[in-house]
């Protein structure tokens, strides 16, 4: 029997993508699921396929951006399950754009969701992560936070910080002694809707964009990101990288140091397509 079966899992982003795919991996190992995502027929979707396999569903609208919601959110996870042993605080969104370009609020948005989110859900169910007695926190980073790349400034910036805030908590929970294990993420190019669905300052083409990452940066499949999250969390890794683009890149950024931002910006000048 998988060591999954009966735990209770929440992961949130999961209308789509990477969050559909790790709750589908987890249904079929006998997990219990609390869902939630903003896309009301994504979310809908999700639990319909995980129902079919047999999976025992909770889900829910969320907006992790509120936190007096996310607060609320889990009492009401831990109300109706008794208990909750695994969070992956997966949600995210994405924007294009040079810092010259871009408006204060679309760096505050990005860094609502993809860092304050990431946050709101970490300090909502730590405790009763901790009451488990048996608890995983497992958070979404990128490739982008591993190293940077002209036009994702905010996204690295929240990445980045995602990064750090839970290699921190790891440390944290060693410390304290604690039963809750940690898990940073970093994805590479997922073939997802995140680039589709990005934003862009006013003029700039995101369709171009889009088809850009689908093409040539979009690697790795849900499920194939989602089997490497699962067996990084079964295996209790402080860091989990997704395909052959992340591993590779990581290692590379380590070897050669700061000087790999001139080559990023030389290659990315000569291969991305150009903002207005």
């Amino acid at each position: 029997m998988s060591e999954f079966a009966g735990k209770v899992c929440v992961i949130t982003g999961a209308g789509s993508g990477i969050g559909r795919a790790v709750a589908l991996n987890l249904a079929g190992q006998g997990a219990k699921l609390a869902l939630s995502d903003m896309d009301s027929s994504g979310l809908a979707e999700t639990v319909r396929q995980v129902e079919a396999v047999g999976a025992e569903v909770k889900s829910d609208h969320l907006d992790v951006t509120q936190r007096e919601a996310v607060l609320a959110y889990a009492d009401a996870v831990v109300a109706h399950f008794g208990k909750v042993h695994q969070v992956y605080n997966n949600a995210g969104i994405a924007f294009h754009g040079d810092v010259e370009r871009s408006e204060f609020k679309d760096i505050e948005r990005i860094m609502d969701v993809d860092f304050w989110g990431v946050v709101n859900g970490t300090k909502a169910f730590l405790p009763h992560l901790i009451a488990s007695g048996d608890g995983h926190v497992v958070n979404i980073s990128s490739l982008f936070g591993l190293l940077s790349i002209p036009g994702q400034s905010a996204y690295n910036a929240a990445k980045f910080a995602v990064r750090g805030f839970t290699e921190s908590l790891r440390q944290e929970m060693l410390i304290a002694k604690h039963p809750v294990k940690v898990t940073c993420v970093h994805p590479g190019g997922i073939k997802t809707a995140i680039a589709r669905n990005a934003t862009m300052p006013d003029g700039d083409d995101q369709v171009t964009f889009a088809q850009f990452f689908d093409k040539h940066l979009a690697r790795t499949t849900p499920e194939d990101a989602a089997k490497t999250i699962v067996g990084g969390v079964r295996k209790g890794k402080a860091r989990v990288l997704i395909g052959a683009d992340a591993k590779f890149l990581d290692a590379w950024v380590r070897i050669v140091g700061p000087s790999y931002q001139w080559v990023v910006a030389t290659v990315t000048s000569r291969v991305l397509p150009k903002s207005n």
